[in-house]
């Protein structure tokens, strides 16, 4: 698992220590500015970041699932767990 967003490494770094630390990596994708999410198809040109989403990627780099949020909204967790497990 990681975290993946438009922000440069030291904002990232900021909001993980504000959250009481992440367990996994965050990683910037300030550089050619969103780079991987327009990769991804998830780089919202008109708001100049990247979208929120979730992916699970297999073990052989095929994305399994996407699913896109609201910035606020919350990811449901049972929901990626269900996910997860039918591609075990």
């Amino acid at each position: 698992m990681l975290a993946i967003s438009c922000d440069p490494l030291a904002s990232k770094a900021a909001w993980g220590k504000a959250l009481g630390g992440i367990s996994y990596p965050l990683v910037a994708d300030y550089w050619p500015h969103g780079a991987v999410a327009k990769m991804y198809g998830v780089f919202n040109e008109e708001r100049g970041r990247s979208d929120r989403a979730l992916f699970i990627v297999d073990t052989k780099g095929i994305i399994r699932w996407i699913k896109k949020f609201e910035p606020a909204a919350t990811p449901d967790n049972a929901e990626l767990i269900a996910e997860l497990k039918k591609i075990q």
